[in-house]
């Protein structure tokens, strides 16, 4: 099939919950990536930060949202996202250092994924023992083969 236009990557990934700082423990404190922004619109009911990680043509930006008022449409925190995929330069290195930090993982641990990279997932729901996961949000972790870490890396 001939489409008029190519997917060139990932531009934007956009979050909703209902805590933006429970999101951005995760992303920021976590995970590493940096606010480039902050966006209100009470015609859109949002409180957004703007995170990003990469840089120039490999930047994608991670949007993450909470309501300003919960009992008002558009309510985007109750369509969080079904999951996301990352690249991670050194998987397993990532897994024991989230992990000593307090992340949770879904079960299974690292294994095969479907497209035959490593992979494993944050868990969406924190509890007691592991009080950071992915609000709401199946966060897979891949490892990224060499030629995607020497391009984005």
């Amino acid at each position: 099939m001939t489409r008029p236009f190519k997917v060139l990557g990932i531009q934007q990934i956009a979050i909703g919950g209902t805590d933006k700082s429970r999101m951005k423990r995760l992303w920021v404190d976590m995970l590493g990536l940096t606010q480039t922004g902050q966006f209100t619109s009470e015609r859109e009911n949002v409180d957004e930060d703007i995170l990003a990680m990469g840089s120039g043509v490999h930047k994608v930006e991670v949007d993450i949202m909470q309501p300003l008022d919960i009992d008002k449409k558009p309510a985007v925190h109750t369509t969080p996202l079904n999951h996301i995929g990352l690249w991670i330069d050194d998987l397993p290195r990532a897994v024991e250092w989230l992990t000593a930090q307090g992340v949770r993982f879904a079960p299974g641990g690292i294994r095969a994924g479907a497209a035959g990279y490593d992979i494993c997932f944050l868990h969406p729901k924190a509890n007691d023992q592991f009080p950071i996961a992915g609000e709401g949000v199946l966060i897979e972790l891949v490892q990224a083969p060499p030629e995607v870490i020497a391009a984005l890396g």
